[in-house]
Order: structure tokens, then C-alpha cells, then sequence
């Protein structure tokens, strides 16, 4: 079925529509997620708040919009308002979201689909050894204490590396923002 159908159905509170959406979608907003989150269990209540956004919202949503673009906005909105929350400040000069006021559709400048190669780019461009931690958290899953006991490593080098790799990445992030 065409996303654009899929969308009116949507807005017809089809619950049918909303799940194969959710299906579609859930892993592209968790792992954007995970780019900004360290806990894993508040990634996946961010996917489950996004779409919950989604849900209630389905009346303003428009068929002829980016979907996925629609979907990074909520899940930016949602982690800067959670990151707001907790005053963590440095997270504000760190990250591209910060950097984009509200009301930009990053979808005007770059597609999602670009977006998610353009960090799996950067992602490849880490040393091998950070780039196979951070895959092991975000891609596998794995828990500080797992990545450590697979690699033989301690987990203060697990965590050392996960954070040299996101500070990497936020640096890049908000690099591309000034040529948006």
C-alpha cells in the first residue's frame, strides 16, 4: 500500500494503517534516538511516545508531507525537551537539534533516508575498534557490561569509547547543519 494511502487511513483513525506505519518506521526513530540517548530504555520510550504524537496528531498530518521527516521532527522535539528538562547544557552545544529552531522541517534540506547514510558514513569513518563498540551498543543492543565481556575489555573503555564516538558524531552533525 502507498504511504500516501496509508496516511488517510491514518487520519481515519485506522488502527490497521497506524500499526503498518509504527512496523515501517519504529527502528529508523529508535536508532536516531539512540544517536542522543545512552539508556536504551529511554530510547524505546521515546519510539513509543513518537508515535503516541502521531496518533493524536493524525487529524493535521498530511499525506502529501514527508512522512519520515515528520517522524524526526517529533523524535527531535521530544529529546530536546527531555534534555531541556534536565538542564544538561552541554547537550544543547553539542547536538544539531539544538541548533534547529522548532519550527525547521529538516526534511526541506536533506531526505531521512540521506540523513541515516549520512551518519552510518560517519559511523565508518570511526578507528575500526570504536566504531565495532559503538555497532555493539547501538545496532546490537548491547549493554556496556556485554560489549566488555565479548571484547575483553573493561567498561570503562566501553564507555569511553561510546562517548568519543557520539562526541564525533555530534561534531559532524552539527558541522552539516552549517552547510544546510
Amino acid at each position: 500500500m502507498e504511504k500516501n494511502e496509508l496516511i488517510l487511513l491514518l487520519k481515519q483513525s485506522n488502527q490497521e494503517a497506524f500499526t503498518t506505519l509504527y512496523k515501517e518506521h519504529w527502528k529508523q526513530v529508535y536508532n536516531f534516538s539512540r544517536l542522543y540517548l545512552t539508556s536504551q530504555t529511554i530510547a524505546e520510550e521515546v519510539v513509543q511516545e513518537v508515535f503516541i504524537k502521531v496518533w493524536e496528531s493524525r487529524d493535521f498530518i498530511r499525506e502529501d508531507e514527508n512522512f519520515k521527516g515528520l517522524l524526526f521532527i517529533i523524535t527531535r522535539n521530544l529529546i530536546f525537551n527531555m534534555h531541556r528538562k534536565n538542564l544538561n547544557e552541554d547537550f544543547y552545544k553539542m547536538t544539531v537539534l539544538a541548533a534547529m529552531e522548532s519550527s525547521y522541517d529538516i526534511e526541506e534540506e536533506i531526505e531521512a533516508k540521506n540523513l541515516g547514510e549520512y551518519i552510518d558514513r560517519l559511523i565508518g569513518e570511526l578507528p575500526p575498534r570504536r566504531r565495532e563498540i559503538f555497532n555493539l551498543s547501538r545496532k546490537g543492543n548491547k549493554t556496556y557490561k556485554e560489549i566488555a565481556e565479548l571484547l575483553d575489555i573493561s567498561e570503562k573503555t566501553v564507555e569511553n569509547q561510546i562517548g568519543e564516538a557520539l562526541k564525533y558524531l555530534r561534531k559532524n552533525m552539527v558541522m552539516l547543519s552549517f552547510f544546510l
